[in-house]
Formats: C-alpha cells, sequence, structure tokens
C-alpha cells in the first residue's frame, strides 16, 4: 500500500484538526506535518510541526522536499477545514501511479456563503503559465518530482513565487494530471464576483509578489527554449498610403447608456492630424444604433453595421481594420469606456514613433458608471517592459488599455473573431517580432458596471475563459520554440 506524508497549513486549532482528522480516516496518510508562522506553538496530538515564512516561499518548498520520506507528498493550501470525498485519497494516488504524474489534482465543491456549489477545475497544458492558475487547494505531488524540482530552486530564494516555481520546474519533466471528479469540499474565502477578482494581478500593492512571479516565469521560459531576447524587428511606417493618420475603432452591441459617451470621447480630440471614428455596430437592437446616428453630422463618424451575423469583437475590428477608411494607426476604445482627456489620440500616435513600436498600450483608471475612480485606481501595467515584457506577457493575462496598432501589422496577422481574448492573441503575436510601446499616462476611464461582459461570470464561463487564453499561450510558445 502506498504512503502520503500531508503538509498542511497551520491557522488556528479549530481549523487544522478538523482537517487532521478528515486526513487520519484514510489509511494511506503516513504522518502529518502542520505549517506554522515562526513561534507559533500546536498542539494537535499525531502531528508534527514545521515552522515556515510563508506557505508560498522557496524555503517551505525545501523543506517539505527534505522531510517527506511517503510514497507520496499532498499539500492542502487553505486554512479552512478540508472535507474528502469517499476514498478520494485513495483515487488520487491511483491516478498518479498510473499515469506517472508530477502531480495531481481535482475538481471540488466549494462552499461560499453557506451554499455548496460544483467547481471543475480546467486541464493543465504547456501554456498554463497564470501564477493564479486554479488547482483547488488539494494537491498530491510525486516525491521525486518534486525533489528534483526542489533541488533546482538551490539559487532562489523566493518568498511568494515559490510553490509557482515548484510547478513549473515539475512541469517540464512530468504530467500536471487533472482529475475531473469532484473528490473534495472545501470553503470559498473569497466571495467577489468575477469582475471584482480579475485587476488582482495588476493591483500596485501586489507588485512585490509580481516581480517574483515575473523572475520564475523568465527562468522557466529559458528552460524550455521559448524566451525572447529583448532585440525587435525596425518597424517601417510608410509601409502603404493612408488618408488618416488615425483610426479609433468601436465594436458595440446594445450599449445605449455609454455609447453616446464613448463616442463624444473620441470626436473631442485634438490632434494636428486626420483622425477619424469607425463605429462598427453589431445588429444593436437596444436603440444604441440610433443613439449612434445622432452624431452623423459630424464627418469624422463611420457607422458600420455589418453584413455578417457571425462576429464577434474580433471580428467587429476586422471588419473596422479592414476598412478603406481606416487610419495608420487602428485605436481601440471599449464601448462601456472613455478616453480621459482630449490629448489621448495625440499621444498614443506619437508613442509609435518615438518607440518604433507596432503596437502601443495605455494606463488607465477604474471607474465606476458615473466615472468615479474604484479601487484599484489606476492601473498600469509596469509587466510590459522593453526588457522583459513579451515574456512576461506570457505569465499575465491581459494586455492592458487603451490598445493601438500599426494598421498593415494588423491587417495581416488579423484578429481572432471571438469575444473574449482576442486583444491578448494579437498581442503575444505582435511581440514576438516587434517591440510594444508604453504610455504610463492614464488615457482612458474604464467603467466597471453590472452590464461588463465579464462583470459577473459563473465558473464555467470562467473555466471556458481561462482554457482559450491558456490555449493561445500553448500556440504563442509553440511558435517562439520554432523560432529557434
Amino acid at each position: 500500500m502506498k504512503t502520503i506524508d500531508a503538509f498542511i497549513l497551520y491557522t488556528q486549532s479549530e481549523q487544522a484538526a478538523g482537517t487532521v482528522e478528515e486526513l487520519k480516516q484514510s489509511e494511506l496518510v503516513k504522518n502529518i506535518w502542520l505549517l506554522t508562522p515562526a513561534g507559533v506553538k500546536t498542539t494537535i496530538k499525531g502531528c508534527r510541526h514545521i515552522a515556515i515564512d510563508t506557505l508560498h516561499s522557496s524555503e517551505t518548498v525545501k523543506t517539505i522536499a527534505r522531510k517527506s520520506k511517503a510514497d507520496y507528498i499532498l499539500i492542502y493550501l487553505k486554512s479552512s477545514v478540508l472535507r474528502l470525498g469517499y476514498f478520494a485519497l485513495e483515487r488520487m494516488v491511483r491516478i498518479a501511479e498510473d499515469t506517472r504524474a508530477g502531480m495531481v489534482y481535482a475538481d471540488y465543491y466549494a462552499v461560499t456563503n453557506g451554499e455548496k456549489k460544483n467547481h471543475p477545475v480546467i486541464d493543465y497544458q504547456e501554456g498554463s503559465l497564470r501564477d493564479d492558475f486554479n488547482f483547488g487547494s488539494l494537491l498530491v505531488y510525486n516525491p521525486k518530482a518534486l525533489r528534483k524540482a526542489a533541488k533546482r530552486m538551490k539559487h532562489n530564494n523566493y518568498k511568494y513565487a515559490g510553490l509557482y516555481d515548484l510547478r513549473l520546474k515539475v512541469s517540464q519533466h512530468h504530467q500536471l494530471i487533472h482529475i475531473n471528479e469532484y473528490l473534495y469540499t472545501e470553503t470559498e474565502e473569497d466571495a467577489r464576483a468575477s469582475g471584482q477578482k480579475i485587476f488582482d494581478y495588476v493591483d500596485p500593492r501586489n507588485r512585490q509578489v509580481q516581480i517574483e512571479m515575473e523572475q520564475a516565469c523568465t527562468q522557466h521560459l529559458k528552460d524550455i527554449s521559448a524566451y525572447l531576447e529583448p532585440e525587435f524587428d525596425t518597424v517601417e511606417f510608410d509601409n502603404g498610403k493612408f488618408e488618416y493618420e488615425a483610426s479609433v475603432i468601436i465594436p458595440v452591441r446594445n450599449r445605449i447608456k455609454t455609447i453616446s459617451d464613448a463616442i463624444a470621447s473620441v470626436l473631442r480630440q485634438k490632434t494636428d492630424f486626420r483622425f477619424n471614428l469607425i463605429v462598427v455596430d453589431n445588429h444593436s437592437t437596444d436603440g444604441t444604433t440610433e443613439a449612434i446616428s445622432q452624431f452623423a453630422a459630424d464627418e469624422r463618424l463611420i457607422h458600420v453595421i455589418p453584413e455578417r451575423d457571425d462576429l464577434g469583437i474580433g471580428g467587429c475590428w476586422n471588419t473596422g481594420v479592414h476598412h478603406p477608411k481606416c487610419g495608420k494607426f487602428a485605436v481601440q476604445l471599449d464601448s462601456d469606456d472613455v478616453y480621459s482627456g482630449k490629448n489621448t489620440l495625440r499621444k498614443i500616435v506619437n508613442a509609435f514613433y518615438e518607440q518604433n513600436c507596432a503596437m502601443v498600450v495605455g494606463t488607465y483608471q477604474m471607474t465606476n458608471f458615473n466615472m468615479e475612480m474604484i479601487p484599484p485606481g489606476i492601473i498600469d501595467h509596469r509587466e510590459w517592459t522593453p526588457e522583459n515584457g513579451r515574456n512576461n506577457a506570457l505569465r499575465i493575462n491581459g494586455l492592458g488599455a487603451p490598445r493601438a496598432f500599426y494598421t498593415p501589422v494588423l491587417r495581416d496577422i488579423k484578429v481572432p473573431n471571438t469575444s473574449y481574448g482576442e486583444d491578448y492573441a494579437l498581442g503575444l503575436n505582435i511581440s514576438r517580432r516587434y517591440q510594444i510601446g508604453r504610455i504610463y499616462d492614464v488615457l482612458y476611464l474604464c467603467r466597471r458596471w453590472e452590464d461588463n461582459s465579464d462583470a459577473s461570470l459563473d465558473i464555467v464561463k470562467m473555466n471556458a475563459h481561462n482554457l482559450y487564453k491558456d490555449r493561445i499561450r500553448t500556440w504563442e510558445l509553440q511558435a517562439r520554440k520554432n523560432l529557434k
């Protein structure tokens, strides 16, 4: 019979005791180690004690590697009580044995505000490089795989990125296997809606965490021959003749409450070059079409209603970019949002020439519907740097806003016809060859309200979105390896 050494986070006696009792129900569990903050004494019978700095540090991983002697290593990441399913650990060990996996993880039940719901997770793939990839809180590692990975951490001293570094290193030589069976129950401690959680990774308060995650991911890309040096193709800005220097493109469907504000913020721009606004109205039915028509007297507005009825946001972008009146630079504006001032367009166009880039990413400010600032405030996406931005782009889950593109490059690549992740796919593809420029002035007010497309997604939709972005990253990794 195989054995398990279990390592669980200790925060309070009652919590830990409940999880210990659950683990003791399985004959596989040989030893239970309590991972406790320094100076905290534990008195739970039959358990051993390890003082740690943080659960996610490199030193904690190395300590687990040294202490474990069993056939498998279990790590439970949450401070709430774990409830195991019937023969759950036996099932996880069986799959680990059969597949020779480096690590196995499973679907689970999540209890939120007293309500128990299914919480499926997704398959891990090569492009699953997000440091917030959700494995659930119960992980079972092959000890040989974990120890080899820990040994390669000898020069690492991460406080926050240790567990992230561990799974990257394990994944280089072993599969991380998703068991799509509900094997345990955990308490969901973060009950915020999806639209509130998605900006955690760019919250300035988490900057030190992000720096460590970037270091770990960059080393991983070097290990798998997918790292790109900061060497970029020169952008030649005389590729084709354009009547307009820039075009703002707004794809829209059923945004009667916000579209007029968005259009007005574009038409008030002050520039020393010709620009226009291409609104691609994807068959709106709520009065949006009529609201757009109210601006028809301004000759800079081009109102396009596509003949096709199968377009997502990306397809609408293709319609705008390939319009004969599209300018040399195609500049994004979401129909929910507004430019922050009259000089936004001028700053974006200047950045292309000053930084010789094929894409520009700006800085934005989070606001409520009334355009009053809300947390986390200003989002500047500092992870986009000339030195390492295109490598770090494979770890993060978004590009920032507003985004702008050199039109000949965008026409050549073309935008995926989706309504999620299309901008991310473009950014990765473009960054493979070209520099992505940055503007750290606030150019954009990003409205958060109940009709945002990502305001409150259920777990099935969130999983679909994350699986697609992981797939985009996988394709990009393969492309970058083929450049070698």
